[in-house]
């Protein structure tokens, strides 16, 4: 049997090529981790419409606390899958992702949990509902949020107060009008504004946008007109009318 050598070479060559290939890619795209140490962790958290609880540091802390922290770290020894599933266990965080940059740092990308009321109930419950309607611990942040009172459980605050809040926090109007929502006996809702001294009653926790619909048109056509402290109470549950309690004089 002839052995065609030219062609052999031929081949040895292109296995020779194609192997340096993928050691030089591998090579480009995962950083050298033989006795090299993480040098800097670079944290970025992404904003949402409402400013939520998380910085940098306090990110920090908690894979401090949590052993997850990977400065100084040879970076062989990091698993940033670790660190991702560490970070989603703190209840602000809703995504988590981490990877080795080119030059051998951590990076580390958060989305937060997005706290739209804070809830502080007559049954002495306080805490924050997220834009999903799930229930946030109560932080020492200051978070310039609508506040619920009243007589409210967990469940109406998921099932009732959460697509309200969204709606509030997605209106620029309303979302810096509206400063707190209360929850009477029988369910129905009274907010109180930020600019004027009256309570709007809402009435029954249905038909809230078309409400605000119409509260607007009244503030803008009405109020500023008649002045925002002529009136103590403005009631707007029902359909095509505004009953409005003028204020008592002293």
């Amino acid at each position: 049997m002839t052995i065609n050598w030219k062609k052999t070479a031929v081949i040895v060559l292109d296995i020779a090529i194609a192997a340096y290939l993928v050691l030089a890619i591998t090579a480009f795209n995962k950083p050298d981790e033989l006795g090299a140490a993480c040098s800097e962790v670079k944290i970025d958290i992404q904003r949402d419409v409402t400013d939520g609880f998380l910085n940098a540091d306090e990110v920090k802390k908690f894979l401090e606390y949590n052993k997850a922290y990977p400065l100084g770290k040879p970076l062989r020894e990091i698993n940033t899958r670790h660190i991702e599933d560490i970070l989603r266990q703190s209840p602000f965080v809703e995504t988590a992702e981490c990877y080795k940059t080119q030059g051998g740092n951590i990076r580390i990308t958060l989305t937060q949990k997005t706290p739209i009321i804070r809830v502080k109930a007559d049954n002495g419950d306080d805490y924050y509902i997220d834009n999903h309607g799930s229930m946030m611990s109560n932080s020492r942040y200051p978070s310039n949020l609508i506040i619920a009172t009243g007589h409210i459980n967990k469940q109406y605050a998921k099932k009732v107060l959460t697509p309200i809040g969204n709606m509030l926090v997605n209106n620029d109007f309303w979302q810096n009008q509206i400063e707190q929502i209360n929850v009477l006996a029988d369910g129905t809702i009274e907010i109180a504004p930020r600019v004027g001294e009256h309570i709007i009653y809402l009435g029954s926790p249905t038909n809230i946008e078309k409400k605000l619909q119409r509260l607007e048109k009244f503030y803008r056509y009405g109020l500023s007109e008649a002045g925002w402290n002529k009136y103590s109470y403005i009631n707007v549950e029902f359909d095509n009318q505004i009953i409005c309690k003028k204020k008592q004089k002293n």
